[in-house]
């Protein structure tokens, strides 16, 4: 993670949670009150973001303590203390939404990856993620996705070239498509290309497409792209890709299964934080 970018995200975050300023911390809370408590996983997942949880506090608070328990890609049983947190209470409590909302977020979607990842466990298939991000968040939800055992797609539209049926379309057919795109990038970037069907990837094989995207195709006709293109371009496979199909996509020899859903519609990873008494130890 770029650390000047997540301090960014942290601040604008805060900007939004704080506004004109927490008045219920400041009128119930006397100024220099302290605080410990755990952040504490309310149910079973794999944890991710413990250090941007601890930079909300730290960009509050530089002298608030985090200590991790756990670390990011641990897989956690309901009740495991994931951090002890201490310090002034006010910059607890005006950072703890913020906080437990990055790591409850990031902890859910390398919960989904772990558990899709087991499931096509024995194929030498690697599971990527997608653009299909919340705005803004892009760098944290693909670190979320690593550490769930996944892989990043393209991160910016700058990372390669992924011809769509979009830009077939427009550009008047894959073949065009393929020649405008290599005659206008440098050597190092790949030319990916979507199809629907194996006259695509017939096409899209002859036209020197380094990577193929197979959109929506059922797994038979997946197994048939696969010896068609017989190791000529890397298959990609991507499209209403379930936990009730991955293992059967998986199984037909394709090198790599996107999933949008890595990233969006993310069920959070219930964490919360709980505080002692004044002046008390945290309750392990």
């Amino acid at each position: 993670m770029n650390e000047f970018e997540l301090d960014r995200l942290i601040r604008t975050a805060l900007t939004e949670d704080i506004g004109a300023g927490d008045w219920t911390t400041a009128a119930t809370v006397a100024a220099g009150t302290p605080a410990a408590g755990v952040l504490r996983s309310r149910e079973a997942g794999v944890v991710a973001g413990l250090e941007v949880a601890r930079r909300v506090f730290a960009v509050l608070d530089p002298r608030i303590q985090f200590q991790n328990r756990v670390t990011d890609g641990n897989q956690v049983e309901r009740g495991t203390v994931l951090a002890e947190v201490s310090g002034a209470a006010r910059p607890i409590l005006t950072g703890e939404r913020v906080a437990l909302n990055f790591l409850c977020h990031l902890s859910g979607i390398a919960t989904r990856t772990r558990r899709l990842k087991e499931l096509v466990a024995g194929y030498p298939v690697r599971l990527v993620d997608t653009r299909k991000t919340t705005p803004g968040l892009r760098m944290l939800e693909k670190y979320a996705v690593r550490v769930g055992g996944g892989h990043n797609h393209r991160f910016a539209l700058d990372d390669g070239v992924l011809i769509k049926d979009n830009h077939i379309a427009v550009a008047g057919g894959i073949t065009a498509a393929v020649r405008a795109a290599r005659a206008a990038v440098h050597h190092l970037l790949k030319i990916e290309v979507e199809v629907e069907d194996l006259d695509g990837v017939r096409e899209a094989l002859a036209a020197g497409a380094d990577v193929i995207l197979l959109d929506n195709m059922p797994p038979p006709l997946i197994k048939e792209a696969v010896r068609l293109v017989g190791g000529r371009a890397v298959l990609e496979a991507s499209g209403n890709v379930d936990e009730q199909n991955i293992r059967e996509i998986a199984a037909t020899g394709v090198n790599l299964i996107s999933l949008g859903r890595l990233t969006h519609s993310v069920p959070y990873l219930d964490i919360g934080l709980d505080l002692d008494a004044p002046g008390a130890q945290p309750a392990g």
